[in-house]
């Protein structure tokens, strides 16, 4: 007999946590629980089609997933087919790893027109997750507004900017590519409340879009000032490179570019107009001096996510993630990732957090007596309840099927999405 412990979710935060416990308490046996039948949250979901090398990471989470302790259970929705406190009641500890799959708002008028869409649903219809691959999303031009300054607006960019030639390596869905590769773009906007210093995307994701075949990218509402100005020398230097990078962009030439990127700064989104769908984008300088509309025809907020509430877990409204002290939210029920301290840094800035959350729990397993038989009650609570679950096993099939189908035209994987699509297989 051994302790067990639940892990909430299957995401890059949730195996970060499993490979920490694997090394604190590896004869316990750990289940994770995730509400899809595929693992790996926003490796799969979430990152970018075109950054492959981002998804190589799904490969160390392959070889944790097959130790002999874990177990993945899939499509066991934590609130819906068991409650957070039959889990607890069952595991000697409980991991919380949801992320933050909700779209904050930007609480203006017209926020709900058709045209105007939230970046999360928008990420997962071209990236195959199943509760988007029948969006209607229509990138309806020739002005498209996306509204944040962070690496997901970035991605957003660059996807819908890209040539089919250039995703031709990437695993963007057939659904999605057809609709991007069809629209008739001539403008993108990507607008930021505040100025070039305040903006939170990384230095790669920003040349990038630099280099892009029928996109020239121009700077907007702002001087790109010589220097940053911050007293921290670690965060400078992340500034002082964008701003460099940011300054290059006006030495691109406009040649037989047909789409213009403005990198539009210090302008605050006041509302959305249009009678039937979005005509147009009201918008007003930081000092409040002028208003003015951009005449685009499509919107897309990326305006930072929050995490969803689970009952049972203290959760900061305002925050948008669960109340803990370090990862603790009370004595065995613990949260790591986006959960935790809200969606910031990428997918690595993960396994610090969760590593150290991981030392936590396996520091109070230590002192509590095993319960015992906890696979074979979370199985029988699962089988009273009639949920189908699916393994691991299953998505190695899956995986499989994929990866053969890609690697017939040449890329790296074709996705399933539909949930009708992936439960032939899990």
């Amino acid at each position: 007999m051994s302790h067990a412990i639940a892990i909430v979710g299957s995401g890059p935060s949730a195996f970060y946590a499993l490979d920490g416990l694997a090394r604190a308490v590896p004869d316990a046996a750990i289940d994770l629980f995730d509400r899809l039948p595929t693992p790996y949250g926003l490796v799969r979901s979430g990152v970018a089609p075109d950054h492959q090398g981002t998804k190589a990471v799904a490969r160390q989470f392959e070889r944790l997933a097959q130790k002999p302790n874990v177990r993945f259970l899939g499509n066991v929705e934590i609130g819906r087919d068991v409650s957070l406190a039959e889990l607890r009641d069952i595991y000697d500890a409980v991991i919380i790893a949801t992320g933050a799959a909700a779209d904050r708002k930007l609480g203006i008028a017209g926020e709900d027109l058709p045209g105007v869409y939230r970046s999360w649903p928008v990420v997962g219809w071209y990236n195959g997750h199943p509760d988007f691959a029948e969006l209607d999303f229509k990138l309806r031009g020739p002005a498209v507004a996306v509204i944040g300054n962070g690496n997901v607006a970035i991605d957003l960019v660059r996807v819908l900017a890209k040539t089919a030639e250039e995703m031709k390596a990437s695993d963007l869905c057939d659904h999605a590519a057809r609709v991007i590769h069809a629209a008739p773009l001539t403008d993108i906007y990507m607008i930021g409340r505040r100025g070039p210093v305040e903006a939170s995307f990384t230095s790669a994701e920003l040349a990038e879009l630099g280099h892009l075949a029928r996109v020239r990218p121009v700077v907007e509402g702002a001087e790109i000032p010589p220097a940053s100005g911050i007293a921290d020398a670690g965060a400078a230097k992340i500034k002082d490179k964008n701003l460099e990078i940011l300054r290059s962009f006006a030495t691109l030439s406009a040649h037989d570019k047909p789409i213009t990127l403005h990198l539009l700064f210090n302008a605050t989104p006041m509302a959305f107009e249009g009678k039937v769908q979005l005509e147009g984008l009201v918008l007003r300088d930081s000092l409040g001096q002028r208003q003015w509309t951009l005449p685009v025809q499509t919107a897309i907020t990326a305006i930072g996510y929050r995490s969803l509430p689970l009952a049972g877990a203290a959760f900061d409204q305002p925050g948008g993630r669960f109340v803990n002290d370090g990862g603790e939210i009370e004595r065995g029920l613990y949260v790591v990732g986006w959960a935790r301290r809200g969606p910031s840094g990428v997918i690595a800035t993960n396994r610090a957090d969760s590593l150290a959350v991981a030392e936590k729990v396996a520091a109070f397993v230590r002192t509590q007596p095993e319960k015992g038989g906890a696979q074979q009650r979370i199985d029988a609570l699962l089988t009273a309840a009639g949920v189908s679950r699916t393994d691991f096993a299953a998505w190695l099939r899956l995986n499989q099927s994929e990866v053969a189908a890609g690697a017939s035209v040449g890329r790296p994987r074709i996705k399933l999405a539909a949930w009708s699509e992936l439960r032939r297989f899990c």
